[in-house]
């Protein structure tokens, strides 16, 4: 990549940002607009953003299949994705796709579902990783959690302790119950 086309994707740039979308599956981002925010998101001849930040926070993502698909149709240079904001959806699990993003330096995962400590592992291969948050996450009320989190991942520099209290989550539960409608499920009838 030459670095015109690296100046062209950056961080500086207004994030690609599908957040408060009602969005299940990563597969609705092709056919949701982004958010519009103070500064237009610039865009690349065919079409696709030039920004490295994508945000998806406040959905009801429960995973991230067809991920990278999706991202490589959004993004001029997919392979720059240096911010993603999952946080506040369903996930329970950090997805190994994540760590396909090599140069991915912040990570938003707070306020999902995520049980297991051991899933902070698959996050080690990330060489730029710098900026995680995780709390508001079962795996916050496990015994040694946060030098867990530190020892697994040393090259962190900005980890967000502050918790999610229960009465954030509940409140976050009864907000996004609220605002969040169910997507409309076509039945297709069968024609006699």
């Amino acid at each position: 990549m030459s670095k015109q086309d690296y100046m062209n994707t950056s961080v500086q740039e207004p994030p690609l940002d599908y957040s408060f979308r009602s969005i299940h599956g990563i597969q609705d981002l092709t056919s949701e607009e982004p958010r519009s925010g103070l500064r237009p998101l610039r865009h690349s001849k065919s079409g696709k953003s030039l920004t490295q930040s994508l945000w998806l926070n406040n959905n009801v993502l429960n995973d991230l299949r067809d991920f990278n698909h999706v991202v490589s149709l959004l993004l001029e240079h997919p392979e720059n994705l240096a911010w993603i904001d999952l946080s506040f959806n369903d996930l329970t699990s950090i997805d190994p796709v994540l760590t396909t993003f090599f140069n991915l330096s912040v990570l938003y995962l707070h306020g999902n579902s995520i049980q297991r400590l051991g899933e902070v592992n698959k996050l080690a291969v990330l060489p730029r990783l710098r900026s995680l948050t995780l709390h508001g996450n079962p795996i916050e009320e496990e015994k040694g959690y946060r030098q867990y989190v530190l020892c697994t991942l040393p090259r962190i520099t900005t980890f967000d302790f502050s918790g999610v209290t229960k009465a954030d989550r509940a409140t976050a539960e009864v907000w996004k119950h609220m605002n969040i409608k169910p997507k409309k499920v076509r039945i297709k009838q069968n024609a006699l």
